[in-house]
């Protein structure tokens, strides 16, 4: 058997199942900018409350690790005897974890750092 015909035989019906096409990277492509634009101009332009901006990119950051899972990481449930759905499933719970968590950090760090207008008011000063 030739080194070719190995190739061959190895490469092209395995290569569809384990890699995605050039279409599904262009999507994947296309969905990442879009999930990466909307956030940008959600806090360049202000249009909704610091909260809902906070909240919406972080919608946007859950969405687009899905994206990159499906198109790039080609995860779903119908491969590998569906492990890479649990693997799915661990990698949501994992990012819920750190992303609330980090909220809270960054809640509690503002909330406790800044200064309290009351204790650092130097108008109040003789």
């Amino acid at each position: 058997m030739s080194a070719a015909h190995s190739h061959d035989a190895h490469g092209s019906d395995h290569a569809e199942g384990a890699h995605g096409s050039m279409r599904d990277y262009v999507i994947g492509f296309v969905l990442s900018v879009i999930l990466t634009a909307i956030p940008f101009w959600l806090v360049m332009e202000r249009p909704l409350s610091d909260t809902l901006t906070a909240v919406a990119i972080m919608g946007f950051a859950a969405v687009q690790m899905v994206v990159h899972m499906i198109f790039f990481l080609h995860m779903n449930g119908k491969q590998e005897g569906g492990w890479s759905l649990t693997a799915l499933l661990f990698t949501i719970i994992i990012v819920v974890i750190m992303m609330s968590g980090s909220l809270w950090v960054m809640y509690h760090l503002n909330h406790n750092m800044m200064p309290h207008p009351t204790v650092h008011d130097m108008s109040q000063m003789p």
